[in-house]
């Protein structure tokens, strides 16, 4: 902290204890400062509003980059810049940039606190938002002090706002030295370093090396009629309904079927003495898209955001009620739009990625074990994404090594949760290609390891509950219908339910899901659940090229499996 303070010349140091006293501070501040405004006492009440720069809403994947040491270790997916390089061009910019400014340390804990899985980050920085953010996305303070005691195990993670300009914008991640700098972004998934950086691109090379498992995907408890349970993790890329599934509303709750909470965005997995993957989710709160959400589509999400929330970018009413699409039907009059200007009615009022921010114990959809020291064992690991027509509504890999090739030809349309251009389909395996802190070929080697110390290995399936019409609607209704596909996953584990085998894996029977009362005609579910070879056959030469990037750091695994698909989506049928 010295040497720290040395190079960024704060006016002042200020040790974060995570206590109430301390966030009712750092608000206060805030809004002193004009940097959060309060919202409606009794309509948000304890909520407030921060406003972005309009060049610093999202995450800068071109601007975020990998220094090992060697390139190969960071991979072609990741933008490789050597330590030495990284020291040379960023390390100045960190050049007195908190002079006039408060600088936090901020000792967190990712992980239940006394939990195995545990560790321990200390973020400094200049940004009284990211430390009130911080509060409430991890064990911040004191009980991360008293876990570390005097040890020196935990990842470092510098970061400064600098002045937000996108010249001088860097997020770096050291992965031998387990380092992390961040800056010229207040955007919380540049700036939150607990969170993508250390949660998932650090912590995705620790797990390399110590033999679990750092992963993009959400945890959910399913409870069956008569109390028999499962849990659930699944990986899809940003703003495609993970918070929807994590927090979802069982249809079925009367007859029994219970689904809850345990994490929204990321999972910590290890192999447990029982042959069986156990996940714990290393974050205390959700850092969650906002837009989408509704009381229609995500009631649980709608309740944990009533109060003591920290939104950002979304528009407000005149009085100070948080507005987004999706939150009504129809927008109040007098809108602000989230750039602080009267709404145009043309544009959009809360930016696509606007955010919510909030204690994960507000949720009233918490299972009991979200804080479980041990974790959760999981039955079922999901992939999915976006995908207007190729991906069928549901199937199942063959194994667990077919799966992991499932998982890494993963593609989705993209959306507005990184900078670029939206609707594009790109890969994204396992939902980490952003994440993934070093080779992601090395990554599917990892994946294939892991699947081979398991005895009770989860089966792993992908979805797609975007698949439309020739009309252009969306064929399957999605949010708590959703269960009805995870309904057939377990019976499928537990060896009940009827699939039909295909090129690319298993597919329910039309039979085997329980569409009823969905207003669907066989044709509609022929069409959710078919695999158009054509369409695949197409698929085969993007995967390969994908595959390519890799050269010799592609598992063999992975390339019969791709040979042996495109052998069957090319044999004429029968």
């Amino acid at each position: 902290m010295d040497e720290v303070a040395r190079k960024t010349r704060p006016q002042r140091v200020v040790w974060c204890d995570g206590s109430e006293d301390e966030g009712h501070r750092l608000v206060d501040g805030m809004v002193a400062d004009g940097t959060l405004a309060r919202l409606h006492p009794t309509a948000a009440p304890g909520c407030t509003l921060h406003r972005s720069h309009p060049s610093d809403v999202a995450r800068t994947e071109h601007l975020t980059f990998i220094a090992s040491r060697d390139k190969g270790d960071a991979g072609p997916t990741n933008n490789w810049i050597s330590p030495s390089d990284a020291r040379a061009k960023v390390g100045p910019l960190f050049d007195g940039v908190m002079k006039g400014r408060t600088m936090y340390v901020i000792p967190y804990v990712m992980g239940p606190l006394g939990s195995p899985f545990s560790r321990v980050g200390i973020e400094v920085t200049d940004s009284p938002y990211v430390a009130a953010n911080m509060r409430l996305m991890t064990r911040m303070g004191e009980p991360a002090r008293r876990q570390l005691g005097t040890s020196e195990g935990f990842v470092p993670g510098l970061h400064s706002t600098g002045d937000l300009s996108p010249e001088r914008r860097y997020i770096v991640h050291f992965p031998e030295e387990r380092l992390i700098w961040s800056v010229g972004s207040g955007y919380g998934g540049n700036a939150l370093l607990g969170k993508k950086c250390f949660a998932l691109r650090i912590a995705s090379t620790m797990a390399r090396d110590e033999g679990w498992m750092a992963e993009h995907m959400l945890i959910l408890e399913l409870e069956l009629p008569g109390g028999e349970t499962h849990y659930i993790a699944a990986a899809f890329p940003s703003a495609c309904g993970k918070t929807n599934l994590a927090m979802m509303v069982s249809p079925f709750e009367r007859q029994g079927y219970k689904v809850r909470t345990v994490g929204d965005d990321i999972a910590w997995l290890r192999p447990g003495t029982d042959g069986r993957l156990w996940a714990v989710n290393p974050e205390a709160g959700f850092f969650g898209v906002v837009p989408g959400t509704g009381p229609d589509t995500n009631p649980n999400a709608m309740a944990t955001i009533s109060h003591d929330t920290i939104f950002t970018n979304v528009a407000v009413t005149p009085d100070g009620i948080p507005w987004w699409e999706g939150k009504e039907k129809s927008a109040p009059p007098g809108l602000i739009d989230w750039q602080g200007k009267p709404w145009d009615g043309k544009s959009k009022a809360a930016h696509p990625n606007a955010r919510f921010t909030v204690a994960a114990r507000q949720c009233p959809s918490m299972s009991s074990r979200w804080e479980d020291a041990q974790g959760v064992p999981i039955s079922a690991l999901i992939f999915g994404g976006r995908r207007a027509r190729l991906a069928p509504l549901v199937f199942e890999s063959r194994d667990w090594e077919h799966g992991v090739f499932v998982g890494a030809t993963m593609g989705s349309e993209t959306t507005a949760a990184a900078t670029g251009q939206v609707g594009v389909v790109r890969r994204d395996p396992m939902a980490m290609l952003p994440f993934c802190g070093y080779n992601m070929g090395d990554y599917f080697a990892h994946w294939l390891r892991m699947g081979r110390t398991l005895t009770r290995p989860p089966r792993i399936f992908h979805v797609n509950w975007f698949r439309t019409g020739h009309d252009g609607r969306f064929l399957w209704p999605g949010f708590g219908e959703n269960l009805r596909v995870l309904m057939w996953m377990i019976e499928r584990v537990k060896g009940t339910a009827a699939a039909s085998e295909t090129p690319i894996g298993l597919v329910p029977t039309p039979e085997a899901l329980n569409v009823d009362g969905l207003g669907l005609g066989r044709a509609d579910v022929e069409r959710l659940l078919s695999v158009d070879r054509d369409e695949w056959a197409s698929e085969v030469p993007e995967m390969r090229a994908f595959f390519d990037r890799f050269g010799d750091r592609l598992p063999p695994e992975l390339s019969r499996a791709l040979e042996s698909l495109s052998r069957q989506v090319t044999t004429a049928r029968v």
